[in-house]
Formats: C-alpha cells, sequence, structure tokens
C-alpha cells in the first residue's frame, strides 16, 4: 500500500475534501508543487489553476482553485482557497464568455485599473479552461 498523508481542500464556502492522499499536486506562486508523504513543511500562495489530488487507492480527482495558500506539515496538508470547485462543476461555456469579455476590456484599456482587473479576469478564466481541459485529457 502506498504512503499517504492526510489532506483537507477548504474553500471560503465549504470543505471540498478531506482525506488521506498519495499526492497533491498545485499550481504555486513560484511552479508547480507535488506534494508527497513526508513532503518537508511549507507555506505558499497558490495562483489559480487544477489542483490535482490522487487519492488513497490512486483515484485521482481535479479541482479549480481561484487562488489561495497551501500549508504542508509532517501530518497534514491544508489547502485554503479563496474557491475551490470540483473540475466537473466548472462552467466551460462561463468560463469562455468571461476570457472573451476580459480580452475585450483589454483591448479597450480605458484604464490602468480597469486593464489590471480585465487581466485578472482573464487569468482566472484561462485558468478554469485550464481545468477543464486537464479533466478531458483525464479520461
Amino acid at each position: 500500500m502506498a504512503m499517504t498523508v492526510h489532506c483537507d481542500v477548504v474553500s471560503a464556502e465549504e470543505k471540498i475534501y478531506s482525506g488521506r492522499v498519495e499526492m497533491l499536486i498545485a499550481a504555486g506562486s513560484e511552479g508547480d508543487l507535488g506534494i508527497a508523504p513526508g513532503h518537508a513543511p511549507l507555506l505558499t500562495a497558490l495562483k489559480p489553476g487544477p489542483v490535482r489530488v490522487i487519492k488513497q487507492g490512486g483515484d485521482e480527482e481535479i479541482l479549480y482553485v481561484s487562488g489561495g495558500y497551501l500549508e504542508v506539515q509532517p501530518d497534514i496538508v491544508t489547502l485554503l482557497a479563496d474557491t475551490a470547485v470540483r473540475a466537473k462543476d466548472v462552467d466551460e461555456a462561463a468560463a469562455q464568455q468571461a476570457q472573451k469579455d476580459a480580452e475585450k476590456a483589454m483591448a479597450q484599456k480605458t484604464s490602468e485599473f480597469e486593464y489590471t482587473r480585465a487581466a485578472a479576469e482573464l487569468a482566472e478564466a484561462v485558468a478554469k479552461l485550464r481545468t477543464v481541459q486537464q479533466l478531458r485529457n483525464r479520461r
């Protein structure tokens, strides 16, 4: 049997996952992270994007997080997300529309603030679409 560590994935709205995992893969602020049992303690910010949870027994679940923090301790991995949803629950059509709207807003360049906000919305929409694509590729 593979080694595991307890993992909690929590958003502001609800606890998305709680259980034993063989590995968790997420987009940290400095690049992708693979967290397995025995990983060194760590605290890092997360970028919007997919999170792969490889559960005890090898089953895999893909989640979308809009950002947050990942804390690794010897006996527990905690992912605190601003927003977290299962990849199967991501509304692909809404993400595509948000991407188009953000690209249009960036092209208009009405103000620095609006451009920055549109860039953030674009990054989030692209991250949602990347999550949906990762779910499709897994099947």
